[in-house]
């Protein structure tokens, strides 16, 4: 695999993704280095001038009025230490190095003031593996800094970290890997910490799921119109030619490629259910809170996000709100919104397949009828999985407190929204699961039906893990398979 690349522009959340996930080796630019040892420059040359800089000279919050009079050093060791405030369970492995790698990029991107021997530890540690042991609950999104101390404790050889599949001591990893704690000069702590990595990598990540997810949906949808009956005339260019909402038209098309054969079938109905007819129009919608989302995490890998921010070309240090993510939290509490639109939608498709039989299907879809319960059952699951989506679609972003005697009164609770929405996917994708399964076996159930090529091959993947079912079965566990291969890449369709 080929290494990651930075050159202080460009990052994209398929780069995190690379770093996170699959372990991609990363790589700077010398001109990287050069911009990062120009801002050094700069900012030891004002703080020699006697300019007051936060967090160099000056205590954090409200400590703002407080000189530092000692060795400005030792303070970043205890600003660091002051700042380990986050408890709760740790985070995966895959979020500490989606946030160690948007810290990079961040970095790479100037303006931080961070001595080049830093930045080049913290791109050694991803490399080699070492990640912190990073409690997962401290941010409310005015910066993660109380989450990313861990990232700088582990780099001086403090705290603990995880290498090798095993948690040790920092110092032991460090160790292991052959790799030297840092010093920190001045500033160096608050550069490693004061950023919003941890909410913006695991955005990236979050993104991605919900790109496969919508994919996924597309087929499930798909899939459902054919086994329905579905009139397709509501995919025709034209209709949404005539009101180009919301990517409402890119969804059509994504919908009419699936459904696409030489002999369209004649349309059994005028008009179908809303959760059917109206999906251009919901997926659309879910597509442009994705591009958005994708547009507001991307900002924030390639944007110098740093407090105070190190201006080289004008050789000035100045303080600034960049690391206040308030756009990227209102980014993923509409994209949770619109998740939850497209996950009750499926919900109701659900519904429909396997309800009283009045689209022609068999009640419950059940091929012995009778008592058997068929795949009615399945209706609780997917109430119960839709009202945790719904209950999680809830905006967060505006429940703060004012903290550090009323200094930082404002937060976004960034972590949070992207944290449920995050979660909300992962519902979403049990839902897909069972619309499958109900689409599939509803298909199966009608007699002379001719699939596309492309739900042809979407049927069948459903059938290589999901046999169609042809008496009552416990049908939780085949879901639970379905779902597995949904979300961990071995989908083929």
């Amino acid at each position: 695999m080929s290494p990651l690349v930075l050159t202080g522009a460009g990052v994209s959340i398929e780069d995190v993704v690379a770093a996170a996930r699959n372990a991609c080796k990363v790589e700077v630019t010398p001109t990287v280095i050069e911009r990062l040892a120009k801002a050094r420059e700069v900012l030891d040359e004002a703080a020699a001038s006697g300019q007051q800089i936060y967090g160099l000279n000056t205590g954090l919050g409200a400590n703002l009025v407080t000189a530092v009079e000692s060795d400005a050093s030792a303070f970043q060791r205890q600003l660091l230490d002051g700042r380990a405030a986050a408890v709760g369970e740790a985070l995966p492995i895959e979020k500490v190095r989606a946030a160690m790698f948007a810290r990079i990029a961040m970095l790479s991107a100037g303006g931080s003031g961070l001595s080049p021997h830093v930045f080049t530890a913290l791109v050694d540690a991803l490399n080699a593996g070492v990640h912190p042991v990073m409690p997962s609950l401290g941010s409310i999104g005015a910066g993660d800094l109380v989450l990313m101390t861990a990232i700088a404790h582990t780099l001086i050889g403090e705290g603990d970290a995880d290498y090798q599949s095993r948690r040790m001591p920092s110092a032991k990893a460090l160790m292991m890997a052959r790799l030297p704690p840092v010093s920190l000069a001045p500033k160096d702590g608050l550069s490693l910490i004061n950023a919003s990595a941890v909410s913006t990598g695991a955005g990236a990540l979050a993104l991605v799921d919900a790109l496969s997810a919508l994919d996924q949906q597309q087929q499930a949808g798909a899939l459902t119109m054919e086994a329905f009956g579905a009139n397709r005339t509501i995919l025709d260019p034209r209709l949404h030619l005539a009101r180009p909402a919301a990517c409402q038209q890119v969804a059509a098309k994504a919908l009419r490629d699936l459904l696409a054969r030489e002999n369209e079938p004649e349309p059994a109905t005028i008009q179908d259910p809303l959760s059917i007819r109206c999906m251009p129009s919901i997926h659309g919608a879910l597509i442009q809170a994705i591009d958005h989302a994708r547009l507001a995490v991307e900002i924030e890998l390639n944007a110098a996000a740093d407090n105070p921010l190190v201006l080289v070309d004008d050789a000035l240090v100045l303080s600034t709100g960049n690391f206040h993510t308030a756009s990227l939290a209102l980014a993923f509490e509409t994209l949770g919104l619109a998740i939850a639109q497209c996950a009750a939608a499926c919900a109701a498709r659900f519904i429909q397949l396997t309800g009283s039989g009045r689209n022609g299907l068999p009640k419950y879809l059940s091929p012995i009828g009778g008592a058997s319960a068929g795949f009615v059952p399945l209706q609780k699951t997917v109430t119960a999985i839709l009202a945790s989506i719904r209950h999680k679609a809830n905006p967060v972003m505006l429940d703060f407190l004012p903290v550090s005697e009323g200094v930082e009164d404002h937060a976004t609770q960034t972590p949070l929204a992207v944290a449920k929405c995050a979660e909300m996917i992962a519902l979403w994708r049990r839902l897909i699961a069972l619309e499958l399964m109900a689409a599939a076996q509803a298909v199966d159930l009608r007699e002379g039906l001719r699939l596309a090529p492309a739900t042809g091959v979407i049927h069948a993947a459903v059938r290589t893990h999901v046999a169609t079912l042809k008496e009552d079965r416990p049908l939780g566990s085949n879901a639970a398979a379905l779902h597995a291969a949904l979300a961990d890449g071995t989908w083929q369709a």
